[in-house]
């Protein structure tokens, strides 16, 4: 076992840091493990990634990204913003619940952290600035909804975890709506109470909207809502499965860009071709971890570290708490998605021995990876801020802006754990 962690350790430290890609790096630590360790095996690398890539359920990954990209430059974002921004204007902290609001709808139909952060804050940021509003208040709301877009159903998160642990996507879908929706009352608690001592975050309200135009603007989202419903109703109900619903959810998408946003053909090719780019540098990460994941599973590891954390007669918390502690430090170092898929096959074996629900852990896993989002230096949502506010805000004015939600994150795993009837009641009672 020594000389597995030797190789390990010592093959993803160099390679990482020659600067070659993460997915290389995996893929070739991996290759080494099963020639030299596991005696010439690497054939069963092989056939391990040929499965991975033929399966129908990971096959609706380019969709979701293709279909977060048309959302993305559609103008959609725009529409439910404008909507939606009269409900809050009187209520302390006023665009910023708007901001944490369109994310949490946003990411209802994205399912990507990146896309949801990069679509809100383009519009959010020049609007809210431009009335007066904190920029770095502006910033960490746009930080902290955007990772509501890894949690909120459909998740490329959890879709990517059911594929590779072969979990129910639906479960776990549904297993990540109602933790989605009280880390959306969380932040907006803390916007209202921050907003409320402290009355130069935001902008004197002069006007008032009559709530008859309110409710007629929140009525002219229903073409957004139907397009959440075609998606995660199509799941829910067993009408179709995520990789079917996701083609209808492009589809749809297409539709309702074109008829109710500002979608061109133009618009339309530079949606796939982002797309594809981002579904490559995500597959090439996959294929690379699973060739390490069959090097690692071969040899019994995840056993082996099983047995050993029986020997010593850890509790269940506290293997729980030194998972959360190598995954926030891991997260100031690799990016959420490839971080998650490079450490399940050790991580889920070892938590679901030990008695964790494989569904509530999901949920865990990608609260995880969406702390790891706004973690400095290499948290995307923080370089893709600073990109939307045109370098007038820092990545270290971001990140402290995002410290308080990230904090909220953290408080909410330990509400999960406490209470996990919170993650499971909705699968439970539905499928």
């Amino acid at each position: 076992m020594g000389t597995f962690w030797g190789t390990l350790i010592g093959s993803l430290l160099t390679l990482a840091s020659s600067g070659m890609a993460l997915g290389a790096a995996l893929g070739l630590t991996g290759f080494l493990i099963l020639e030299f360790i596991a005696n010439g095996a690497t054939f069963v690398a092989i056939d391990a990634v040929w499965n991975v890539l033929n399966s129908f359920t990971l096959s609706a990954i380019p969709l979701f990204i293709i279909l977060g990209e048309i959302m993305l430059r559609s103008g959609i974002s725009e529409k439910i913003y404008i909507a939606l921004s009269p409900v809050f204007e009187r209520v302390p902290g006023g665009l910023l619940h708007t901001n944490i609001t369109v994310c949490t709808l946003f990411g209802a139909v994205s399912g990507s952290s990146l896309s949801t952060a990069a679509a809100v804050g383009s519009v959010a940021y020049p609007e809210m600035t431009s009335r007066g509003y904190d920029s770095k208040m502006v910033v960490g709301s746009l930080a902290g909804g955007g990772t509501l877009g890894l949690l909120i159903p459909p998740s490329l998160s959890l879709l990517i975890y059911g594929a590779l642990t072969e979990t129910s996507i639906g479960r776990l879908f549904l297993a990540g709506l109602l933790p989605g929706l009280l880390f959306a009352i969380m932040f907006m608690g803390y916007i209202f109470f921050r907003c409320r001592s402290n009355t130069a975050f935001v902008p004197k309200v002069v006007t008032s909207t009559n709530v008859t135009i309110v409710v007629l603007k929140l009525l002219s989202l229903w073409p957004f809502f139907t397009l959440i419903f075609a998606i995660m109703g199509s799941i829910v109900f067993g009408i179709a499965t995520p990789t079917e619903a996701a083609g209808v959810g492009v589809i749809a998408t297409v539709l309702v860009g074109k008829l109710w946003g500002s979608l061109t053909l133009k618009k339309l090719k530079e949606s796939l071709f982002a797309g594809i780019l981002l579904y490559g540098s995500i597959a090439f990460v996959v294929i690379g971890a699973t060739v390490l994941a069959q090097s690692v599973s071969l040899l019994g590891v995840p056993q082996s570290i099983l047995e050993i954390v029986r020997n010593a007669d850890f509790g269940a918390i506290t293997v729980l708490a030194l998972v959360v502690l190598i995954y926030l430090v891991l997260g100031c170092f690799f990016d959420g998605l490839s971080l998650m898929i490079m450490t399940l096959p050790i991580v889920v074996p070892l938590l679901v021995g030990i008695g964790y629900d494989v569904i509530w852990l999901g949920v865990i896993i990608t609260i995880l990876i969406e702390i790891g989002q706004v973690t400095p230096p290499v948290g995307l949502n923080l370089s893709v801020l600073v990109s939307v506010t045109k370098e007038k805000v820092t990545l270290g004015e971001v990140a402290s802006a995002a410290l308080p939600y990230w904090l909220i994150l953290l408080v909410g795993i330990v509400v999960l754990t406490m209470a996990p009837e919170i993650a499971l009641f909705l699968p439970e009672a539905i499928m």
